[in-house]
């Protein structure tokens, strides 16, 4: 369940004034409720204790969001939006020339967001979660974002292998564009610094690993786009 304040624009002065004071509560409650789920996980948290650290009546989270699933689902819904929503990534790619700038301007967005500040933030730390162990709120993300994204995704591999989009190349292609950046996304990172110690994950490394990851995708995929266009 969303949460229950009503639109500002639309309530008298006074009680914009009480709206403006319950949305904040209901912001401070999310955030906070952001942290805890990030550190424990959506089967671990309690809404006590997000109740506590926001500084909020013990009712609130049934209040604003009616109970804590819907607490959790509206965190998971802020952490992708700050992150890679559609709206990002959509603007990311909107007005770059070719299929190649698209995927360039792609892989720089998830690469910015991996290897800068929001790295250690709660946002990334809930959706990593989630997508590690799925909960009932991955679903709104299934159905409204997920398909989206994937249509600009699909529309720039497409045109780079030189296939149609419904080809089932097309769709290993995405794959293989995506599964390492989500590696750094999702990926434990003490976990790859102990394999690969020479890997670097700071804002530093960031322009060397956009230039890896683009051209290692390019070069993958006009050599599968070939094979699969001779035997198309």
């Amino acid at each position: 369940m969303r949460n229950r304040v009503t639109p500002l624009s639309s309530l008298p002065v006074q009680s914009r004034r009480e709206g403006d004071r319950s949305e904040t509560k209901a912001r401070l409650l999310l955030e906070a409720a952001g942290h805890v789920f990030a550190e424990k996980g959506f089967d671990r948290a309690t809404g006590k204790e997000i109740c506590e650290r926001a500084g909020t009546n013990a009712a609130a989270v049934n209040y604003y969001f009616g109970g804590i699933e819907g607490l959790y689902a509206a965190v998971l819904e802020e952490a992708h939006g700050r992150l890679l929503s559609y709206q990002v990534v959509s603007a990311a790619v909107a007005g770059k020339g070719d299929a190649k700038a698209k995927l360039r301007a792609l892989v720089e967005l998830i690469v910015r967001t991996a290897t800068g500040p929001a790295s250690s933030s709660w946002m990334l730390r809930v959706v990593s979660r989630e997508f590690l162990a799925p909960t009932f709120a991955l679903e709104v993300l299934r159905q409204r974002e997920i398909p989206l994204k994937a249509r600009i995704i699909g529309e720039i591999v497409s045109e780079l292998m030189g296939l149609p989009e419904d080809h089932p190349a097309v769709a290993r292609g995405c794959f293989s564009v995506l599964a390492p950046c989500a590696m750094l996304l999702i990926g434990d990172r003490r976990t790859l610094k102990r394999a690969f110690p020479k890997f670097g994950f700071g804002p530093d490394d960031a322009d060397a690993l956009l230039d890896h990851l683009v051209a290692f995708a390019l070069a993958g995929l006009a050599a599968i786009g070939r094979i699969a266009r001779e035997e198309y």
